[in-house]
């Protein structure tokens, strides 16, 4: 108890705590019992930047059962078609969900002008929210010495001409970001940068549990700077210790990534993500306490990270 108060103290002072939800995507709960849905949004910018370019790059809606023995990633299409609500300087209309982030000028307004829109989509009202800049993360990555990633499609990335051969291999904190942001060349397009994304957590948290930093105050200390430099999380009142608290029995083999069923279309001559019908019943499942029934209900959209 005595580490994870001293651990909850350090991450108090490294991590920045804004509202990133909108008051109609959020809970009304100040507890930790029961099943828990959080919002996590990635983007290349640091939160505050300004300027063009300011779509989220990573979506995922993160639910965990009661029991917290086990946790599913709900990646959101980033060109899902939706109606996004209006905003200060936005008069609302139908636009691809990660437009929502940069229709609300980025940083803690995207992030909520992203929620309410989730929210008016599927429903689902969430417990906390953490905008993460994935770019910095970089540094974590290099700090943990790197992660173990499995290429499963050769692809050759259209950023930095790099090629992943297939295989499991060591990357740094570039490679792997580099890997992660590719969806020109796979089979499964963005579908397979989405799964990658969700690989990339589940090595982060391996590769954490393995460097047992509780040992390492100095390693922790670098770590916990470099994880406050790149998130800004909003806890909806809950404190940081009793979160924690409840996760820690969380096993990083307990993780389970969901795609939202849903297909490409265009439209218009513009290239869009739809929901198959409605989502088949994932997000009625979110909302209450059939999310491991419908995982088991519907492997093709489910897969062991």
């Amino acid at each position: 108890m005595v580490g994870l108060k001293t651990l909850t103290h350090r991450y108090d002072r490294a991590v920045a705590k804004e509202m990133l939800l909108d008051v109609d995507a959020r809970t009304d709960r100040t507890d930790v019992d029961g099943p828990l849905n959080y919002l996590l949004v990635g983007s290349d910018r640091r939160p505050g930047d300004s300027g063009p370019d300011q779509r989220s790059d990573t979506i995922l809606i993160v639910h965990v059962p009661a029991g917290h023995r086990e946790a599913y990633l709900v990646s959101i299409p980033r060109d899902l078609l939706v109606a996004i609500p209006p905003t200060n300087g936005f008069g609302g209309g139908q636009d691809k969900i990660n437009a929502a982030y940069e229709h609300g000028g980025g940083g803690q307004a995207g992030t909520r002008l992203l929620s309410a829109t989730l929210a008016r989509l599927t429903g689902i009202r969430f417990d906390g929210a953490a905008l993460i800049d994935f770019s910095g993360f970089r540094k974590v990555i290099d700090l943990l010495g790197g992660v173990q990633m499995c290429v499963d499609t050769e692809v050759r990335s259209i950023h930095t001409n790099r090629v992943f051969p297939t295989g499991c291999q060591e990357m740094n904190g570039a490679e792997a970001l580099d890997y992660v942001r590719q969806r020109y060349g796979l089979p499964g397009g963005d579908y397979d940068r989405q799964h990658h994304q969700q690989q990339l957590l589940r090595a982060m948290l391996d590769r954490a549990s393995q460097a047992d930093l509780r040992s390492n105050p100095v390693k922790l200390d670098q770590v916990l700077r470099a994880v406050g430099g790149s998130l800004t999380v909003d806890t909806n009142g809950v404190p940081v210790e009793d979160l924690l608290l409840a996760l820690r029995s969380l096993p990083a083999d307990g993780m389970r990534g969901v795609q939202v069923p849903s297909s490409p279309q265009t439209i218009g001559e513009v290239s869009y993500v739809v929901l198959d019908n409605g989502g088949n019943g994932l997000f009625e499942a979110v909302r209450g306490t059939r999310v491991p029934a419908w995982a088991q209900a519907n492997p093709r959209w489910v897969t062991r990270l």
